[in-house]
């Protein structure tokens, strides 16, 4: 079962954003729990949190049709102790505010090491960064998403995410999110339907498929291999529409949120529904 989707405004309340996935025909969706571009939010109120449960059980959303997203201002590999500490404790309360609303998942940019210490070192902090939120939550998987590689930012190459699971203590709450558009800017290509049979087989062998937990289906605004993260509409970029119909008809993404972060959310329910359409599969009803 393939659940296409999009990141919808939670503005109002998170209460909205199954209501605004549902007014685009959406089986998947993405959210922001607080505002994304500031380190403090109020406190989720129990009634914030019966009415977002009580929304996504009558519109038919499970935790693994919704992938949310945290703070744009987190760096878990921060390379100073400040910094660092900051980050953990804020990312520690998104993974709550995931648990409070009976979300598995917690999708996240792994960080950067802003040119002030070496890859690896930053890489392990984000690994030790996962393992102290993992100790303080329960039942929240932390879902590493690949970066475009611009400027000093980790984990563009595959290599980097694994090196990142493979030291966290408890294997069952990792994972990683594919987005399409920063695999492609950072070199893997997906303009073709053998390149995505390439690049998913290079990808399962260097971090295993086993550890997807979603993906963002993004078309990409430069060419192959640009490191810049620019998002376009589907089918109207350098990717083309091979990619997402490999995606769409491929079982190996069945069964986890696919969601748009195109750059027209007009055409979001047009392309939600073409999705649909290409996987052979009926869009959801209500």
């Amino acid at each position: 079962m393939k659940y296409f989707g999009a990141h919808v405004s939670a503005s109002g309340g998170v209460v909205n954003a199954p209501r605004n996935a549902k007014a685009i025909g959406a089986g998947a969706f993405a959210l922001f729990t607080k505002n994304q571009r500031q380190w403090l939010a109020p406190q989720l109120t129990q009634a914030d949190i019966e009415a977002f449960r009580r929304e996504c059980e009558l519109l038919g959303y499970q935790p693994h049709q919704i992938l949310p997203h945290d703070s744009y201002l987190i760096n878990l590999g921060h390379p100073d102790a400040e910094g660092l500490a900051k980050s953990r404790e804020s990312f520690v309360e998104e993974m709550r505010r995931c648990e409070l609303l009976g979300l598995d998942r917690l999708n996240f940019h792994p960080g950067s090491h802003l040119g002030r210490i070496d890859i690896e070192e930053s890489l392990n902090r984000v690994a030790e960064s996962i393992n102290i939120a993992l100790e303080r939550t329960r039942g929240v998987t932390a879902v590493i998403e690949n970066t475009a590689g611009q400027g000093t930012n980790l984990g563009h190459t595959f290599e980097q995410i694994a090196h990142i699971i493979e030291r966290v203590e408890d294997k069952s709450r990792v994972g990683f999110c594919i987005d399409t558009c920063h695999a492609f800017a950072a070199g893997y290509d997906l303009s073709s339907r053998e390149a995505c049979e390439r690049t998913f087989e290079t990808i399962d062998k260097i971090v295993s498929l086993d550890y997807l937990r979603g993906m963002h289906l993004n078309e990409a605004m430069r060419p192959l291999g640009s490191r810049i993260d620019r998002h376009e509409r589907l089918g109207q970029g350098q990717i083309g529409w091979e990619c997402f119909e490999f995606i769409a008809r491929d079982s190996r993404f069945d069964n986890m949120p696919l969601v748009l972060e195109t750059i027209d959310e007009t055409l979001w329910p047009q392309e939600i529904a073409k999705l649909y359409e290409l996987a052979g599969q009926q869009p959801p009803t209500w």
